[in-house]
């Protein structure tokens, strides 16, 4: 099977063509391609499809490309944010479609992207329209009955053990996301809490947890740990929820420079109450790193 192993900004999946080769089983596979020593190495495995039927005909979708992402431990992801723009790259420059945005279906629906080409005509950066956040706490999903109110309607605290827990704001963009804002980001062991939080009784389908660092209402600093993969260097829909969390709070404004240890994403929230479409921009680059046969 010829793959092709791509990052954006760090987090890194492995990238099969499913228009030219059949991938059968991808949640083993991608348990053992994505092992760091043993296989390929990378947050997942990623297919870059046909679209389906329902996808091709979706409203508002017209979808050459169909993306199916795999965590690291097998399970499916109803979407990736920096993984999209790789496909979009992907497709792109290998010709699969030349659409301009281009639309790809997703486990989120049909998403648009802008490519900006290099000089060299191939994919450099991407703005994907990640569509609108996703606020009601059944939809995300999280089960009320398991976190407590706050003097903030948006804010609620997550007890965890004896401790009083953390205060998080829940967004999805096609998957669920918590966002915690605390004074270092550098400070929180990661690997500790980002577990237990992700297997919390308060999210039935398991949650990715985003610490946050303001700069400034335009800047901050963000740690990851993603549901299925573990820490990674980076998380577009989380960034996503980042830009949403910070507004619904008051915290930062509509449009914030997102650092991440992989690198930094620009996000837009075009909210409807200011007369936008209420969806999320992000842009990024997509990177190809080397190209590979799986025995």
């Amino acid at each position: 099977m010829r793959f092709v192993k791509m990052h954006g900004i760090g987090n890194d999946y492995v990238y099969v063509d499913a228009f030219a080769q059949a991938v059968e089983r991808p949640e083993q596979l991608a348990v053992k391609i994505s092992d760091r020593h043993t296989g390929v190495g990378g947050d997942g495995l990623i297919l870059v499809a046909p679209p389906t039927e329902a996808g091709k005909k979706q409203e508002g979708g017209g979808a050459t490309v169909r993306m199916r992402m795999f965590n690291a431990d097998g399970s499916e992801s109803e979407m990736c944010g920096n993984g999209i723009r790789c496909v979009a790259k992907f497709a792109y420059d290998r010709k699969l479609s030349t659409q301009n945005p281009m639309k790809i279906e997703t486990g989120r629906g049909v998403l648009s992207l802008q490519l900006h080409l290099g000089n060299d005509g191939k994919v450099e950066t991407v703005t994907v329209n990640m569509d609108r956040p996703i606020l009601d706490l059944e939809k995300i999903p999280v089960d009320a009955k398991w976190v407590g109110a706050t003097g903030h309607p948006r804010i609620f605290q997550v007890p965890m053990g004896t401790s009083l827990g953390v205060q998080a704001t829940f967004v999805s963009m096609g998957n669920p996301h918590a966002v915690i804002y605390v004074e270092d980001v550098s400070k929180i062991d990661l690997a500790k809490v980002g577990p237990a939080l992700e297997t919390h009784k308060a999210f039935p389908h398991r949650i990715n947890v985003h610490f946050v660092q303001m700069h400034s209402k335009q800047e901050v600093t963000m740690r990851t740990w993603e549901r299925g993969s573990g820490i990674t260097l980076a998380c577009g829909t989380g960034a996503a929820a980042v830009c949403v969390a910070g507004v619904l709070t008051g915290k930062t404004g509509g449009e914030i420079l997102a650092h991440l240890p992989g690198g930094d994403l620009k996000l837009e929230w075009r909210e409807a109450m200011r007369g936008g479409d209420d969806c999320v921009y992000m842009t990024g680059t997509a990177t190809e790193v080397f190209t590979g046969e799986w025995q």
